[in-house]
């Protein structure tokens, strides 16, 4: 349990450093044993240890001394929906925020959307942090995709693992960031369903793989 711990600990120091989360915003899970392990609230990245890091049973009970992330709901709910996913990140980076404040989906306005599972990037509609509602928003956001904004918030990047889900989170910043500026130039090309059903395919094997 220490190095998933660890792994946790080092995935929120990363979130700071790829500029895609500050202060004591963001929070990441990972699913172990029969629960999961989230980040602690109000802790900032820079003091995180990996005993700080919450282990909690899917009926939402824990015992640890410092209190789970106030979004540790929609972390349980995609963990146990989605039995394929065994990380969450959520974090809050400028652009894919951006596009949430406007409560604007991400159209496939590059083949990378694929990464996220489908032709969209779709925003859950707004509901405040912590609640069920924005979890069950979050949970039909995420049908059949890896990847979601939250409105007026902030994003929810999954994985198999740990390292991928850091990846999509990259990718959907750096993919909001293109489509922003796209925008200021003129009208993007918007890539067929078909073309994107075609690179998810391709995909599935595709992103961060160990050595």
């Amino acid at each position: 349990m220490f190095e998933i711990r660890s792994s946790i600990v080092e995935t929120m120091r990363q979130l700071i450093v790829l500029g895609l989360s500050q202060g004591t915003a963001g929070n990441v899970s990972v699913r172990h044993g029969d629960g999961f392990l989230v980040t602690p609230s109000g802790i900032p990245a820079e003091i995180l240890r990996p005993d700080d890091i919450v282990p909690m049973s899917m009926t939402g009970a824990h015992d640890h001394p410092l209190e789970p992330s106030s979004e540790w709901r929609f972390h349980r709910d995609i963990l146990v929906a989605r039995p394929e996913l065994n990380a969450v990140v959520h974090a809050h980076p400028t652009y894919c925020t951006a596009f949430a404040i406007c409560g604007r989906e991400i159209p496939a306005v590059h083949y990378m959307i694929a990464a996220a599972g489908g032709p969209t990037i779709r925003c859950a509609p707004y509901a405040p942090y912590g609640t069920q509602e924005l979890s069950d928003h979050a949970l039909a956001a995420l049908e059949n995709r890896t990847g979601c904004l939250l409105a007026n918030h902030g994003m929810i990047a999954t994985g198999p693992d740990l390292p991928k889900a850091l990846w999509l989170a990259v990718e959907m910043e750096a993919l909001c960031r293109q489509y922003a500026m796209a925008l200021q130039i003129g009208e993007p090309v918007i890539l067929s369903d078909a073309e994107i059903a075609h690179t998810v395919e391709r995909f599935r094997s595709y992103g961060p793989r160990s050595r």
